[in-house]
C-alpha cells in the first residue's frame, strides 16, 4: 500500500508492504508531497510538489528517491486523471495566462509528450476522465460549489461538447469510468443532495443509483466495473457502502468507528483501501476485502505515549438560528470528573465556507480538551456543506453574509447557557472564512466572548477579492460578490470588519502565512495595524515558508505554543 504519512517536518510518500508492517519511506523532499501509481501498468509514480505553501505545484515522476519535472516550474498545475490504461495523465496548467486553467495530456514517461488540449476562460477547469480509447476526454468546469458544468472533449480535434444544459444549477463530482464506458459520478440534480450515479454523456439525463439521505462524499469504481465502494456523510460521521453495479444491491461495511473516511481506492485486485480517522483514533489506514467483508488494518499512529482512549467523543448540538433554520455543531466538553464544575470554551469555525466541521481526529484540539479543561465547539452554519445544496446557498453573496454570522451568535448563546460552560470564559478562533468570521465575531459579538484568535483570515473583502491569487477570483466572487459591481462593492465594504475595526475591543492573535496565495498576507497586515493604531493588542505570527496553513511541523507547533500563551493569558486567567 503507498500512504502519506509525516514523521519528520512534513507529509511524504511511504510504502507499507503488508498490514501492521513497517513503512518504508520512499520521498524525501523539503516541502509536502502526494501522488500514485499510473493504473494498471504501475510503472510510473507521478506525484506533486509547490515551494513553501505558494500552491504553484509541478508535476514529477519519483523514482529511486528522486523527482523529474514534468511541469514548467513557473506555473500552477493540477494532476487531474488517468486514463484506464495508466498511458496518459490528464492536467491543468496556468502557464498560458497565470489565471486560466487549460487542459492539457501527457505521458508521464516522456515529458515532451505534454501537449494543450483545450484552451478555456477561468480557473475551475479539470480534466475528469478518459474513454477507454482514449479519443475523448469527459472535463469539468468548476464554477461554485452549486455548479459544475460538463463538456465532452475531442482530443484530437480539440472541439468541446457540453453534457447537458449548462445554464442549470447542478453540482457534479468524483467521475469514475466504467470499461465499458459507463460514466458514473455524485450529483445533486433532481435532489437536495449528491447522490451516485450515471450520466447519458449524449442527452446529459442522470440516473441516480442510490437513495441515501445524505450527501455521497466520495466513491470509487473497480477496475472490471463491477464494484463501487461509497461513502454517506451522516450529519459528519462516514458510513462506507459497497454496491455490486449489475444488481443495485447495497452493502453496509459494519465494525468501524464512526469517524471520517478518505483516500478511498480499489486495487486492480479487489480490495478496497481507505483510512480512517475518529475521535480516539489518529488517521490510519484500512483496507476491506468486498467479498468476506473482512476488515484489515494496516497502520497504526503513534502518538507520543498519549492514550487515545481518554478523548472525546463529540455532542451534536442541534439549534434554531434567527430566522428558525436548524443549525448544528460538534461539542466537545472535558472529563467532569478531571475539571469539574463550568468551563472555559473555544468557539471553533472552519473555513471554506464549503466546507463542514466533521467527528475526525482533533489532534492538537486534543490538549485543551485533556490537559487545560477547555471545551471547544464546532459550529456548522449555512453555506456548510453536507446539509444539501440549499443549505450550502444560504450565504452567498454580501446581502446574505451576515446571517452566518447571525448563526454564530446564535450557536454562542445555546453553547454559552450550558450548565458545564462558563459563559464569561469564551475565545473563538477560525482559520480562512472561519478567519473573516472571527474578525466578524470580534466586532460583532465581543461582549459574549474573552478575545479571538484569526488565522488566514480576510479583513476586508474588497482587498481581499482584488489581491487574492488571479486564477481563483472568479470562484470567489461567485461565493461572496463582485467587488466590480458598485452596489456589492459597497456591501462588502460595509460588512468587512476591517471597516468597523474601531469596535474591536477584546485581545486578538493573528497568524498568517507569508506566501499565501489565498488569502495573502496583506489581509492580517491591515487587520494587526489598524488594531495597534487604536491603542489595541493584536499579536501576530507570520511563518516565512507557509502558505494557506501550516504545512510544516516545526511551525505547526510553534504556531500551537503560541496560541496556548495566548489562551493562558486570556481565557484561564481571572
Amino acid at each position: 500500500m503507498l500512504i502519506q504519512t509525516r514523521f519528520a517536518n512534513v507529509t511524504q510518500l511511504h510504502r507499507v508492504a503488508a498490514p501492521m508492517g513497517a513503512r518504508t519511506q520512499i520521498s524525501f523532499e523539503a516541502e509536502p508531497v502526494g501522488g500514485g501509481y499510473a493504473p494498471q501498468k504501475g510503472d510510473v509514480l507521478l506525484v506533486q510538489k509547490d515551494q513553501g505553501g505558494d500552491e504553484y505545484y509541478q508535476l514529477y515522476t519519483l523514482a529511486n528517491g528522486r523527482l523529474t519535472l514534468l511541469t514548467d516550474g513557473k506555473s500552477r498545475n493540477a494532476g487531474n486523471a488517468w486514463s484506464r490504461d495508466g498511458q496518459l495523465v490528464g492536467f491543468s496548467s496556468t502557464r498560458r495566462t497565470g489565471a486560466d486553467s487549460d487542459l492539457y495530456v501527457m505521458d508521464p514517461r516522456d515529458p515532451s509528450t505534454g501537449r494543450m488540449v483545450a484552451q478555456v476562460k477561468g480557473g475551475g477547469w479539470a480534466i475528469a476522465g478518459f474513454t477507454p480509447d482514449k479519443a475523448t476526454a469527459y472535463v469539468a468546469n468548476y464554477i461554485s460549489v452549486q455548479d459544475v458544468d460538463l463538456h465532452r472533449l475531442d482530443l484530437a480535434s480539440g472541439t468541446m461538447t457540453p453534457i447537458g444544459d449548462t445554464r442549470a444549477q447542478v453540482s457534479y463530482g468524483g467521475t469514475r469510468i466504467g470499461p465499458d464506458g459507463t460514466i458514473w459520478l455524485t450529483a445533486d440534480e433532481g435532489s437536495d443532495f449528491q447522490r451516485l450515479g450515471t450520466i447519458d454523456p449524449a442527452t446529459g439525463k442522470f440516473s441516480p443509483r442510490t437513495t441515501e439521505k445524505w450527501d455521497v462524499d466520495s466513491f470509487d469504481l473497480s477496475e472490471d466495473g463491477r464494484t463501487i465502494v461509497y461513502i454517506v456523510n451522516e450529519a459528519g460521521s462516514h458510513r462506507m457502502r459497497i454496491m455490486d453495479t449489475a444488481s443495485g444491491a447495497v452493502r453496509s461495511v459494519d465494525g468501524l468507528p464512526a469517524g471520517v473516511i478518505g483516500g478511498l481506492e480499489i486495487a486492480p485486485w479487489g480490495e478496497i483501501g481507505f483510512s480512517l480517522s475518529s475521535a480516539r483514533s489518529a488517521s490510519d489506514v484500512w483496507s476491506v476485502d468486498p467479498g468476506t467483508m473482512a476488515l484489515t488494518r494496516w497502520t497504526q499512529s503513534e502518538t507520543g505515549g498519549l492514550d487515545p482512549a481518554v478523548n472525546i467523543e463529540p455532542q451534536i448540538v442541534t439549534l434554531k438560528s434567527f430566522d428558525k433554520l436548524p443549525v448544528s455543531g460538534l461539542l466537545y466538553l472535558p472529563d467532569p470528573a478531571k475539571f469539574p464544575g463550568k468551563r472555559p470554551l473555544l468557539f471553533d469555525v472552519h473555513g471554506g465556507p464549503e466546507g463542514q466541521t466533521v467527528a475526525s481526529f482533533r489532534g492538537r484540539s486534543n490538549y485543551f480538551l485533556n490537559e487545560l479543561g477547555i471545551g471547544v465547539f464546532y459550529p456548522n452554519v449555512r453555506g456548510s456543506t453536507g446539509y444539501g445544496k440549499k443549505y450550502v446557498s444560504l450565504d452567498n453573496g454580501p446581502f446574505k453574509r451576515e446571517d452566518s454570522v447571525r448563526d454564530m451568535a446564535a450557536m454562542l448563546d445555546a453553547v454559552r447557557a450550558n450548565p458545564r460552560v462558563d459563559a464569561d470564559k469564551v475565545g473563538l478562533t477560525g482559520g480562512s472564512y472561519g478567519g473573516y468570521m472571527c474578525y466578524a465575531a470580534a466586532v460583532q459579538l465581543k461582549a459574549k466572548l474573552r478575545a479571538t484568535q484569526c488565522t488566514v483570515a480576510i479583513s476586508n473583502f474588497v482587498s481581499f477579492l482584488e489581491n487574492t491569487n488571479a486564477y481563483r477570483r472568479d470562484l470567489r466572487r461567485v461565493e461572496y460578490g463582485d467587488e466590480r459591481d458598485p452596489k456589492q462593492r459597497a456591501k462588502l465594504m460595509a460588512i468587512s470588519p476591517l471597516t468597523r475595526v474601531k469596535e474591536i475591543e477584546k485581545p486578538m492573535f493573528v497568524i498568517t502565512g507569508a506566501n499565501d496565495p489565498r488569502v495573502p498576507k496583506s489581509e492580517a497586515d491591515q487587520m494587526v495595524a489598524a488594531i495597534r493604531a487604536g491603542g489595541g493588542e493584536a499579536w501576530h505570527l507570520v511563518a516565512a515558508n507557509e502558505g494557506h496553513g501550516f504545512a510544516k511541523k516545526e511551525n505547526a507547533d510553534y504556531a500551537f505554543l503560541a496560541q496556548l500563551a495566548f489562551w493562558e493569558k486570556h481565557l484561564l486567567s481571572e
